[in-house]
Parts: C-alpha cells; sequence; structure tokens
C-alpha cells in the first residue's frame, strides 16, 4: 500500500481549498447529480460524468458537452497520450 507523506497531504489540503478548485469540484457534482438524475449514472456503477471539453479549457455542464464513461476511459486517457508530460500536469 502506498502512503502520501505528510507534506504531500498538506498541499494537497491547501490546494483542494483554493477558490478556483472549490468552483471546478462544484460543477462536477452538479453534472453528476444532473445525470443521476436523468438515471444515466448510479451510485457505485463505476462510470464517471465526463467533460468533452474540460472545465479547464472552457468547457461548461451543458449536456451536449457532458458524457458518461467508464471510470477508467475518463481517468486513465493520459496514459497513452504522446502529448501528456506528467511533470506539467
Amino acid at each position: 500500500m502506498v502512503t502520501s507523506t505528510k507534506q504531500k497531504l498538506e498541499y494537497q489540503k491547501e490546494y483542494n481549498a483554493r477558490p478556483e478548485e472549490k468552483k471546478k469540484r462544484a460543477a462536477n457534482n452538479a453534472a453528476r447529480r444532473e445525470a443521476m438524475s436523468a438515471g444515466k449514472v448510479a451510485k457505485g456503477d463505476g462510470k464517471d460524468v465526463a467533460h468533452k471539453k474540460s472545465l479547464a479549457n472552457g468547457g461548461g455542464n451543458d449536456k451536449s458537452n457532458l458524457t458518461v464513461q467508464d471510470r477508467k476511459t475518463n481517468r486513465g486517457w493520459r496514459k497513452g497520450s504522446a502529448s501528456y508530460n506528467p511533470d506539467k500536469a
């Protein structure tokens, strides 16, 4: 089991408390709630509500910008991408 260092946990706590991160998290949660009420996803089903155009790139929570994907597909897309640089993320 991998454990995080105390310094890393402190940094993550500070990072997640930033206003822009709170706003992004609230938008993601709202998208998930909308999809749940529409019956597209359910609690514990292993699905993510993905943004076709990310919030960081100017996307929003419009229904046309949201799609349901496996958790593995949505969170693992970087692994095969030649343009992904983990040092910049």
